[in-house]
């Protein structure tokens, strides 16, 4: 196992080699960790871009733009309209990859005028999984600094931590649009009712929660450790879900699993 300085090295010198950075910025801790290291390597040569969208959770660019604040970072916010393109809305199981098509041409222009490479905060655990989004950046010249310096989730969360990056055990929040099952269309309005649903639980003090969306259904996700702690609140949780605009309220037992719609595909 890497000690931190081992991996703030090799890291550091990865970045180096990459020269002028785009980063694709989410303010979690995987394109935190990058921007961070981007200007480190390179002072006043990064430039940490947010993509503003329907999908994107309620208060997610204000944090993003808070986090890039603290760490001085440059800042931008681009507005795509990966729902406008109808292979997205379809919801098939290339979604993520219309998803970055859409980042790829709003951050081209920003890299472009800073003579940048735009880089993802992908990491060596996301190459295992259904990621469409990372081939149509690749297919585009985007690079992954994180996987270049070998890094797992393990190891970026622990370098995270030790340069006092407070998002360093935050959990992950890939876009609403992930919550909905492959093959229902996906809208304005729906990506609007799974944000209240989670905005709500949040607020119960589910930090980590995904609802899944089956019509009137709404399938609440929470780590395993954090089931028995929902069903207690059961009354509460129907409550504000509901409210949200769904009808019923289940609770998968099983606990959270990222990316588990993407299950449906190998059937």
């Amino acid at each position: 196992m890497r000690t931190p300085e081992q991996l703030e090295n090799q890291l550091l010198d990865v970045c180096r080699a990459v020269g002028p950075m785009v980063v694709a910025f989410s303010g979690g801790v995987d394109s935190t960790l990058l921007a961070v290291a981007a200007e480190r390597a390179l002072p006043g040569q990064c430039t940490a871009a947010t993509a503003n969208s329907a999908s994107l959770a309620t208060g997610e660019l204000d944090h993003c733009r808070r986090l890039a604040a603290e760490w001085d970072l440059r800042w931008v916010d681009v507005t795509t309209n990966e729902l406008d393109n109808p292979r997205y809305v379809e919801n098939a199981g290339d979604r993520c990859f219309w998803c970055k098509t859409a980042l790829m041409d709003e951050l081209a222009p920003v890299a472009q005028a800073a003579s940048a490479t735009i880089v993802l905060g992908v990491n060596l655990d996301d190459l295992g999984d259904h990621r469409p989004g990372q081939q149509a950046a690749a297919e585009r010249g985007a690079r992954f600094p994180l996987v270049e310096a070998e890094m797992t989730k393990t190891d970026i969360r622990g370098l995270a931590r030790h340069w006092g990056i407070d998002v360093w055990d935050r959990p992950a929040m890939p876009c609403l649009s992930s919550r909905i099952p492959y093959g229902t269309s996906v809208s304005v309005p729906l990506l609007s009712r799974i944000d209240r649903a989670e905005g709500a639980l949040r607020s119960l003090g589910f930090d980590d929660v995904r609802v899944r969306h089956y019509d009137d259904t709404a399938r609440i996700e929470v780590p395993a450790d954090q089931v028995a702690l929902v069903a207690a609140k059961a009354d509460e949780v129907v409550a504000a879900v509901q409210q949200a605009g769904y009808l019923y309220v289940t609770l998968d037992l099983a606990g959270l699993r990222s990316g588990n719609l993407n299950a449906a595909l190998s059937n």
